[in-house]
């Protein structure tokens, strides 16, 4: 078989594709034969191993774990000992070790079962990318009629998150980039504002109250300035963040959120994306019954992830990148 995998943390230059042995699942494990992978943001941290805090678990000088991409779908056709939850020949989604190759090895409790009707480029962007979003918008408690901002909303998690908040009856006021603004009110939003151009008090006021909810995936706008467009009441979620110092990252901002959460009676809280199946089955039971389908900027064969990694990087994507071996 062939996989994407890299040996040092660096870029997406590192990144080679070449032969490699099957993987065998241990017990308590599956093997796959993907069908499609999807790239995520996390992937790229996993690559250049930063912020440096991640290399407490991958490895301090280089990466033990040499194998890309965590999101999949495809079809299960070896499983090992005390795996009772799936069969082969079951169709899944969900996260793999080394998605990005012929054949990848998951944990069945990462995985669930794709219902008919759901295609593979979709079912291969839920496992991170969807179930953030997802994630996300139940820990900010989003319900009809609430006003709810997102910022970062033409990223990978943002578009997911824009398409599930709409479907749940929500005000979504989107903020992303100005070539974008016409990506996320496709999908949903109501309004739209270039990040560039408007600060987070123009997109609030007049006809606008402040927003119940805020769900902040990218940039690292100021808690201070988040704060004073979110209701005496509100919830805040952070689920990503670019920027930060070179320790932790998006990370500081919250802890930051955390500490600040104890003193006010807003609700300030950060996530971490941790898909299990009773997870993941609802929000696949979800993306089918509403026929959510996320936006694929492009769809690549093992050999274009590397340019597909550098478009992400660049902030030029209109939706996902998916890799199909």
């Amino acid at each position: 078989m062939r996989a994407a995998r890299r040996v040092v943390y660096g870029t997406a230059a590192d990144v080679i594709v070449a032969a490699a042995p099957r993987p065998e699942p241990a017990p308590g494990e599956v093997l796959i034969r993907v069908a499609a992978a999807g790239l995520d943001r996390a992937t790229l941290h996993l690559l250049d191993g930063r912020p440096l805090a991640v290399r407490l678990a991958l490895g301090l000088r280089r990466p033990r774990q040499t194998a890309l991409g965590q999101q999949v779908a495809g079809e299960v056709v070896t499983i090992g000992d005390d795996v009772t939850t799936l069969a082969i020949g079951d169709r899944v989604c969900g996260t793999a070790i080394g998605s990005f190759a012929d054949y990848a090895i998951a944990k069945p409790r990462t995985l669930a079962r794709i219902p008919h009707g759901v295609s593979d480029p979709t079912a291969a962007t839920l496992g991170v990318s969807g179930a953030t979003a997802h994630q996300a918008l139940v820990a900010g408690q989003v319900g009809p009629g609430q006003h709810v901002l997102i910022i970062g909303a033409s990223g990978a998690v943002g578009t997911y998150a824009v398409q599930l908040a709409a479907h749940l009856g929500a005000h979504v006021t989107a903020v992303c980039s100005a070539g974008k603004i016409d990506l996320v009110k496709g999908l949903g939003a109501q309004r739209a504002f270039d990040y560039r151009a408007a600060s987070l008090a123009d997109t609030c006021g007049g006809d606008q109250p402040a927003y119940d909810v805020i769900i902040g995936l990218g940039g690292n706008r100021r808690l201070r300035d988040l704060r004073f467009v979110l209701a005496p009441e509100g919830r805040l979620i952070l689920a990503g963040g670019e920027e930060g110092g070179p320790l932790l990252g998006g990370i500081e901002r919250n802890l930051y959120a955390a500490i600040a959460n104890v003193f006010t009676c807003q609700h300030l809280a950060g996530i971490f994306s941790a898909p299990t199946t009773e997870k993941l089955t609802t929000l696949v039971e979800v993306v089918a019954q509403a026929g959510i389908e996320p936006p694929v900027d492009r769809l690549v064969g093992l050999d274009g992830l590397p340019a597909g990694i550098e478009a992400m990087q660049r902030g030029e994507l209109r939706g996902h990148v998916v890799v199909v071996p």
